[in-house]
């Protein structure tokens, strides 16, 4: 059920939804729910979230309706009110697993991070990649400290890799995948640390019929050439240290993640990209000089 316009703005405040953008997307949902068109597939949209809760979903994400491009910003803010239409449920969901409050808040805040990232990249409202959220409203994943971990299964390259070096988990074993959001300070040893150790505990408290015996990561953080631009002691190169290489996995340059996560928007001309940090010189300096960057895949035993 969507609130109306009066309890909206706390709901949207819970959320971490940025204090500029509680005003205009009260006044949306007051457009959206005069059109029966945009209802109806608010409703589903909704349903399909509801649906999978606590479901470990897996592959890819779904593929988000297409929205009429004469919807606008009301398009580009729709599934902020698919999940305010699916938070109750989730909410329910995490207190029958005992999640703590803390917990649960700072997972489904992401939603306002999310808002925040399309305004660094595109300077308006939206969600870049609605589609993503749905891990957060379905209870599939959870921000402990400063990693997020995803319940998740291994594949059959991941799960190959794994099996090979003689772990216990192989393709088809749960996993838990390891993904590193911005907005959330330093990426340091000592809060990757505090991380991991969270989710030990976390999962094996509130999902003890799950069996997670692996972590893995798929990012361009794990791009071995970082370690060319970088000192040993940079944060990212420990963070690199933490995973086993895994092989077999194609080589399709990925030069926009590391532009989009590092400078805001992976449609930056690259001749123009700043110079002003280690990093920001790494991927800027790579790629002017005809590099290409890669999404690294690797793992560790929990």
């Amino acid at each position: 059920m969507l609130p109306d316009g009066d309890d909206l703005p706390e709901v949207l405040l819970d959320l971490a939804v940025p204090h500029e953008d509680i005003n205009p997307l009260v006044a949306l949902r007051d457009r959206l729910w005069a059109d029966p068109e945009a209802r109806w597939l608010l409703d589903r949209c909704a349903d399909a979230v509801v649906r999978d809760t606590g479901k470990v979903v897996g592959g890819q994400l779904p593929v988000p309706p297409v929205l009429p491009e004469a919807w606008g910003e009301l398009g580009r803010c729709f599934f902020v009110y698919v999940y305010v239409a699916a938070l109750e449920h989730v909410r329910a969901y995490h207190r029958g697993r005992g999640v703590p409050d803390d917990v649960s808040r700072r997972t489904l805040a992401d939603l306002g991070r999310h808002l925040a990232v399309h305004r660094r990249a595109r300077g308006s409202r939206g969600l870049l990649v609605p589609e993503w959220l749905g891990l957060h409203f379905r209870g599939e994943l959870y921000q402990l400290g400063r990693l997020q971990f995803q319940r998740a299964v291994l594949g059959d390259r991941m799960g190959g890799a794994t099996a090979a070096a003689g772990h216990r988990a192989g393709p088809g074993d749960l996993c838990l995948n390891v993904h590193i959001t911005d907005f959330r300070g330093a990426l340091t040893p000592e809060a990757c640390d505090r991380s991991i150790s969270m989710a030990r505990e976390f999962f094996a408290r509130h999902f003890p019929e799950e069996r997670f015996e692996t972590a893995v990561c798929h990012s361009w953080l794990l791009d071995p050439q970082l370690r060319t631009y970088l000192p040993d002691d940079a944060n990212i190169v420990r963070f690199q240290r933490r995973f086993r290489p895994a092989a077999g996995y194609g080589q399709e340059p990925s030069d926009g993640d590391p532009v989009a996560f590092v400078f805001g928007d992976r449609d930056l001309p690259v001749a123009g990209l700043p110079r002003r940090t280690r990093v920001e010189r790494a991927v800027g300096d790579h790629l002017r000089a005809g590099g290409h960057w890669y999404t690294g895949h690797g793992w560790f035993p929990l």
